[in-house]
């Protein structure tokens, strides 16, 4: 475990409705992943997104479906969460790329 200082977690637009949408058991598996990443570690299952951009990583959670959120973790004020929702396809969708790009680009 890195030893830095706890970042706070800011939720862009929705995407804090949206957490609070997810069932209850998804709610608390993702909120524990974003307290590892604001202790400065790595969650357990995550790939970098450079489709959104860079720096933009992906969380993903399977709880009776799949679940995934993107966030931005480097930037010096703040864990960004960009978007959360629940994948229904194989492959993520654009609608939810595009989404997260938006916001990604309204941080700037």
């Amino acid at each position: 475990m890195q030893q830095e200082q706890t970042k706070e977690v800011k939720f862009v637009d929705s995407s804090l409705d949206d957490l609070r949408d997810l069932p209850a058991e998804v709610m608390q598996r993702v909120g524990y992943q974003l307290n590892l990443v604001q202790h400065g570690d790595e969650p357990t299952d995550w790939k970098p997104m450079t489709t959104v951009g860079p720096g933009v990583m992906e969380i993903r959670v399977s709880f009776k479906g799949a679940f995934r959120v993107f966030y931005v973790a480097n930037r010096p004020d703040a864990i960004y969460v960009l978007h959360v929702f629940q994948k229904t396809t194989q492959q993520t969708e654009k609608r939810d790329i595009d989404l997260a790009k938006a916001r990604l680009k309204s941080l700037d």
